[in-house]
């Protein structure tokens, strides 16, 4: 069954059910199912037929998901991209995406003059939101109706995903109808959602992570409660109001949403199970999320847009922070780290030792290769096997740990150090909001380990955050060397760390502070 049955299967099944919320707007799946059709006929007479793209720069709302599921139903191809994204970025992905129309909503200013500065004329343009410069998301919705899907094959694009491009330009995954559902299916089965579960739909739809709420929620004949961004007072409000029982989210929002001065008296006696993927999350943070969320189920999911699924773990109360093991669908392997990319599948490290983590691709829910990019193929794809970057090691019982990036990881006076094992250590620490390890060049040691602190408290120092490494399980080697206070940590908009702008100094000291003034020197 190709996605748009998939929907009008869920509007059968249950047409009287809620299937949409976005602020006032509400929508049972009946009612859902009426305004998709329509839309969906309106971008067939703009010119969209089956396998072509339409590019969408647009937040999580009303308007975003209806495109969505409209262009399953006309067997076309969804590209969402950020929305906070540059002029420059979003042109390059219009190009590579070859985008038969644009979609765009206030805060997709950007999109419009990309897409204009590529020749796209009103007559591809389609405007959400009060945004203006092209046919009006309104006027869509008040088009003939499709008479019915298209009716794509498994093998069939229905979704191109773009990577966040931390390194470069981002790269396209493309995302079938099989994969799609498979990996859907993969996360139901994986995390035990029930039938008619209340979604908090706040990350993006840009993201794997959105877009599998949103599918797992139709496929459940559940509700989708849309945020169109992030904010932890809004969100904390939400799931006590539309009574969410599920919560799939980035570590970074959890945290977000524990430290916040209203989490105290919300009420979040209505959600049942709580996932976390998309980056580590520290000891403490997890055990703050069991406490104060008490769900049924907790769960560490590890995935990718390329490959949805790796790993899971529901077991974190025995084994905090672990990845677990592989999910349905899926094989993984450590092997020797080799950032050159000389390893092969066979070379499997012992449990315990660190190393890469590569997943086989001859999971269901596997894509068949980067769009447009044969040089990114080559590097990720080797022999049946994806080659995620990640360092993990495997302990006694064959679970997982994730150990960071290879390209995060850092060599100092010839030690490898792993960000990841230094931030949980210092996340420990009383005063500390948030922490950052990162490698700094040193002409002694090659990279010196340095610290990166969100405070708490305006009274912490290096002084107290030396004191709690030194007192920790933590290796003195591992120390770090100097700590710098910022304002903010700089994260994506799906809320991941990006360390690489730590390394290039785009960050801001507290109070102007000089970062140098607290290295330690022993």
């Amino acid at each position: 069954m190709d996605i748009g049955h998939a929907f009008l299967a869920a509007a059968a099944r249950t047409p009287g059910a809620t299937a949409f919320v976005d602020g006032d707007l509400r929508r049972t799946y009946a009612e859902w199912r009426d305004e998709i059709l329509p839309v969906a006929g309106g971008l067939s007479a703009m010119g969209l037929g089956r396998g072509d793209t339409l590019s969408a720069v647009m937040v999580n709302g009303h308007e975003t998901a209806t495109l969505y599921w409209a262009c399953h139903m006309l067997g076309a191809v969804f590209a969402p991209f950020n929305w906070r994204a540059t002029e420059d970025e979003i042109a390059y992905v219009l190009r590579d995406a070859d985008a038969r129309l644009v979609a765009f909503d206030m805060s997709g200013v950007a999109a419009r003059a990309a897409a204009g500065a590529l020749g796209f004329g009103p007559d591809r343009l389609i405007a959400a939101g009060g945004a203006d410069g092209g046919t009006a998301f309104e006027a869509l919705a008040k088009s003939v109706p499709l008479a019915g899907p298209a009716g794509a094959a498994d093998a069939e694009i229905c979704l191109l995903l773009y990577t966040s491009g931390t390194t470069g330009r981002p790269k396209g995954v493309p995302r079938s109808h099989g994969a799609e559902r498979t990996a859907a299916a993969s996360c139901i089965a994986n995390q035990r959602y029930r039938f008619g579960d209340v979604a908090l739909g706040v990350m993006p739809l840009f993201h794997t992570m959105g877009i599998r709420v949103l599918l797992c929620a139709a496929m459940l004949s559940g509700t989708f409660v849309a945020m169109r961004r992030f904010d932890p007072s809004a969100a904390l409000a939400l799931i006590g109001e539309e009574r969410v029982s599920s919560l799939f989210l980035v570590p970074t929002m959890f945290h977000d949403m524990l430290h916040h001065d209203d989490c105290a008296s919300a009420d979040l006696s209505s959600v049942r199970n709580v996932a976390y993927a998309g980056m580590p999350m520290t000891g403490v943070l997890e055990t703050q999320c069991r406490d104060r969320f008490a769900p049924e189920v907790f769960c560490n999911y590890y995935g990718s847009s390329e490959i949805f699924t790796f790993a899971f773990c529901d077991r974190l109360e025995a084994k905090p922070g672990c990845a677990g093991y592989a999910g349905l669908n899926q094989e993984i392997r450590v092997v020797r780290a080799d950032a050159e990319g000389r390893a092969g599948p066979d070379d499997v490290v012992p449990a315990g030792e660190v190393g890469e983590v590569i997943a086989s691709m001859r999971s269901a829910e596997a894509f068949a290769g980067y769009r447009n990019r044969p040089e990114a193929d080559a590097k990720a794809i080797r022999q049946g096997w994806y080659f995620t970057g990640d360092l993990g090691r495997l302990d006694a019982d064959g679970a997982l740990y994730l150990c960071g990036r290879i390209d995060d990881m850092i060599i100092s006076g010839g030690e490898n150090i792993h960000p990841e094992e230094v931030e949980d250590t210092l996340a420990a620490c009383p005063g500390v909001l948030q922490a950052a390890v990162v490698g700094l060049p040193d002409g002694r040691l090659g990279h010196a380990v340095t610290a990166f602190i969100e405070p708490a408290d305006a009274t912490l120092c290096a002084e107290a955050l030396d004191a709690h490494c030194r007192a920790s399980p933590l290796a003195r080697f591992k120390r770090p060397r100097a700590y710098i206070f910022v304002r903010r940590l700089p994260r994506s908009a799906s809320g991941k760390l990006l360390r690489r702008l730590l390394r290039e100094g785009a960050y801001e000291p507290l109070d102007g502070s000089d970062p140098h003034s607290q290295e330690r020197t022993s």
